[in-house]
């Protein structure tokens, strides 16, 4: 038997589970662990590496559970953590190793260092965990800066103090009922450590870290300096007082430490929004995370220079620090690239975004771009992610009734932006059913009719379909020694209309985003194409993986 490979991250497929919306074991038209449980045949067949689960956390559920009201245990409405031990030991048993999300930046307000932080007096130990400060003007009537939360509105709350007068104000990046933690208090500094074993010791293979580039603020909370702040972009600043300052680092120098202790060593996926290549870098140094997810990537258009210049840039600045590339179309927080890429604009992130233009939807088309780009990204070095129902080539539900709204970005944007739900919706595993076999009866989010039709038994076994492409592509994925971790050649010149290149031995992707069909680049066979091909020409908006 083949021992199992300590640095499997470096060319891994990692599957992302909404745990929300991806299968209702109990009935409750909530997903949850019993519902992962039931599916891990389905993802040990799809062909990826690992399964990356969403916060499972206790949590009054503000923010989808990023919320997080105790690191320690599960929310009831997902289970129990015995049922969390047994879906680790099954999925580990299936050969597929396990990420949990994790959320360093902020608690709940309902977690107990907030709830004695409230009931504490300003200045006091309890309080030191929090960014509480004193307001400015007349008797404290304004925030101490003028900070924005990136989901509107601004970023400080005023609190009643215990003796019933206006008080002190405390920080939240987001929603405000997810206060900002304190990482100049050593106090969070050792109950994140010891937050890490407890997972670990449970057999957790690793963690994704929720807004890794934004723990550490400047000191003296100096104002921004504008108005507007985005959920998904980098700093539009250098040296910006709260985003990727250069503190996180020595973070996770210690959390790294504590990686490494375990035997296999565990493993860290970073959510950095970061405003260059080589700051992303930072963050996969040798001594600190193993891997950061490429978001240029995500938000490059659909046009070859893009997209070539996001590559080049990504490969060489992470490759100076021996790190792998970690690319990702789709996650719960942006409007599926199937939607995207079926726009005018195709780098919009419609749902958060408040620069974006939305336009007009041609599903085909984003669904044909999709499929060129499912064989793009699998075929670059380094490793992947992939979000649930990326591989039924589902699209954003852009008319969610504004009833069944849950994002906090709705209410704090006062009704402009609709937020993330319409990326978030419980996946069809049926054609029929009242919830496509997401489970029983009506789930917490509703589903577009027609959504059987991109369901799991739809598509099965349809050699037409993108869940088939998406099992062939992993399978071959597997089995090619060209793809995976390693490096690229390119074979197109740029500025031209055709993305293509070469990974040795003997393999070759090409994707032509050009108006017109091109020549197949010189090959022995073909081994895979997004769509069907004819007289040795790769049609528009298509993508091949060739022998050579």
């Amino acid at each position: 038997m083949t021992e199992p490979r300590h640095d499997w991250w470096r060319d891994a497929v990692t599957y992302q589970v909404y745990i929300r919306s991806f299968a209702d074991g109990t009935g409750d038209g909530v997903g949850d662990i019993a519902g992962i449980r039931s599916r891990l045949p389905y993802l040990r067949d799809l062909g990826v590496d690992a399964v990356w689960v969403t916060p499972w956390y206790p949590s009054p559920m503000n923010d989808g559970g990023y919320d997080v009201a105790d690191f320690r245990d599960i929310s009831p409405e997902f289970g129990t953590l015995a049922g969390a031990d047994a879906l680790i030991r099954d999925a580990h048993a299936a050969g597929l190793r396990v990420l949990l999300d994790i959320v360093p930046n902020h608690t709940s307000h309902r977690h107990a260092w907030f709830a004695a932080a409230l009931a504490s007096a300003p200045g006091s130990r309890e309080r030191a965990r929090y960014i509480f400060r004193p307001g400015v003007g007349a008797d404290g009537l304004l925030p101490p800066n003028d900070w924005l939360s990136v989901f509107g509105g601004p970023a400080w709350t005023r609190v009643t103090e215990r003796d019933g007068s206006p008080g002190e104000w405390y920080l939240h990046l987001f929603d405000t009922t997810q206060p900002d933690l304190n990482w100049s208090d050593r106090d969070v500094h050792e109950e994140f450590l010891d937050v890490l074993r407890f997972w670990f010791d449970r057999g957790v293979d690793g963690f994704r870290i929720d807004v890794a580039h934004g723990l550490v603020k400047q000191t003296g909370l100096p104002d921004l300096g504008y108005e507007d702040e985005h959920l998904l972009e980098p700093p539009r600043i250098e040296d910006h007082p709260f985003w990727d300052r250069d503190g996180v680092h020595d973070i996770y120098r210690e959390w790294r430490e504590v990686a490494d202790a375990y035997d296999p060593a565990r493993v860290f996926v970073a959510e950095a929004w970061v405003d260059a290549p080589d700051r992303l870098a930072d963050y996969v140094r040798g001594d600190e995370l193993h891997t950061a997810f490429n978001f240029d990537y995500l938000r490059a258009p659909w046009s070859e220079p893009e997209l070539r210049a996001t590559i080049d840039s990504t490969v060489q600045s992470i490759g100076v620090v021996g790190a792998p590339t970690t690319w990702v179309l789709s996650n719960h927080d942006v409007e599926r690239h199937v939607t995207r890429y079926g726009r005018k604009v195709t780098s919009a992130l419609v749902g958060v975004d408040r620069a974006a233009d939305a336009g007009p939807v041609d599903v085909a088309l984003g669904l044909r771009r999709a499929r060129a780009a499912a064989l793009l990204t699998l075929a670059l070095p380094g490793g992947a992610y992939v979000y649930q129902g990326e591989e039924l080539g589902l699209h954003e539900v852009l008319d969610l009734p504004e009833s069944a709204l849950r994002d906090p970005i709705w209410k704090r944007s006062r009704h402009t932006l609709r937020g993330r739900d319409g990326c978030r919706v419980p996946l069809p595993w049926t054609t029929r059913g009242p919830s496509y076999g997401f489970g029983v009866g009506r789930c917490w989010l509703p589903q577009p009719p027609g959504w059987g039709a991109l369901s799991v038994q739809a598509e099965r076994d349809d050699p037409g379909s993108m869940l088939e492409l998406y099992r062939t592509a992993l399978r071959m994925r597997r089995e090619l020694p060209a793809l995976g971790d390693g490096r690229l050649r390119w074979l197109s010149d740029p500025g031209s209309d055709v993305l293509a290149f070469a990974r040795e031995p003997e393999f070759a992707c090409a994707v032509n985003m050009g108006p017109t069909p091109v020549d197949l680049p010189d090959h022995s066979r073909v081994l895979l194409s997004s769509v069907p091909l004819a007289d040795g020409l790769l049609p528009t908006d298509a993508a091949v993986w060739l022998a050579t």
